[in-house]
């Protein structure tokens, strides 16, 4: 017998915040299959600017794919869940973001709690793949599928773990939490920030579509990365994505505050 050596899972990131936007906290969650590192220089960038910064490490990612298995997409949503609440719980006011299936997470959190806003980098509500509308039959006749890769990726690899293969449990665990994030777009009434990738071999634009079809136009700007693929935090728009978010975020923190004096 032969172990399986696993390098150690990518730890989450988490900043106290200093300075002028101390009070100001964002909870950002990664995406399927990848891990806090995916975001990391995002998470980076807003702690250097001040900001206080949780990203979690969500069950079943950063090690490998036979730990995904076994995982649901409730466990995804209650940790990133509870890393914005105890931010929440240390900082006037609160942000979430996330990246691809983050995204999915994040509008969740924003339907269900009082966020004074929401950054999107190419949120995930829909798949390209059709067959995605039997997985819950196929799973239990092929346990897993070649993960989904973008045929000239142009944004810099990182060390998730192994996820050569994706299982078809998982995959239907994230068609549930696209249609609960899906059901949950009328409830927000936060404003938003989406930036999307011209071209994303991993989410198609009716993601974005369904954001925009069901949330106030008046609150929702759009944003298109034109020489960036799908890990957008990672690739040549990225300081686009570090820099309009961080002016959201002192924007409509000081907006909240002005709010509630008032």
């Amino acid at each position: 017998m032969t172990e399986r050596n696993q390098p150690a899972a990518p730890l989450a990131f988490h900043h106290p915040g200093h300075g002028a936007n101390a009070s100001t906290g964002v909870a950002i969650c990664h995406g399927f299959t990848g891990s806090p590192l995916s975001v990391l220089p995002w998470a980076e960038y807003l702690a250097g600017q001040g900001f206080s910064v949780s990203v979690p490490l969500l069950p079943g990612h950063g090690t490998s794919w036979h730990d995904l298995a076994t995982t649901r997409w409730q466990d995804w949503y209650r940790t990133f869940e509870r890393s914005y609440l105890d931010l929440a719980a240390r900082t006037e006011t609160c942000f979430v973001a996330g990246l691809s299936m983050g995204g999915a997470v994040a509008l969740r959190v924003a339907s269900l709690h009082d966020v004074p806003g929401l950054v999107l980098v190419n949120p995930g509500l829909s798949f390209y793949d059709r067959r995605v509308r039997y997985v819950g039959a196929l799973k239990y006749v092929m346990r897993t599928t070649s993960p989904i890769e973008e045929e000239k990726p142009t944004a810099a690899p990182t060390e998730d773990g192994d996820y050569s293969k994706t299982p078809l449990r998982s995959v239907h665990e994230l068609k549930k939490l696209f249609r609960q994030a899906t059901r949950a777009l009328p409830q927000i009434q936060a404003p938003a920030l989406v930036f999307k990738s011209s071209v994303d071999g991993v989410i198609p634009p009716s993601s974005v579509a369904m954001i925009s079809r069901h949330m106030d136009p008046s609150r929702l700007k759009v944003v298109t990365l034109p020489a960036s693929g799908h890990v957008a935090t990672l690739d040549v728009d990225a300081p686009t994505i570090f820099e309009e978010s961080a002016e959201f975020f002192r924007q409509h923190a000081a907006d909240r505050v002005a709010s509630e004096s008032s």
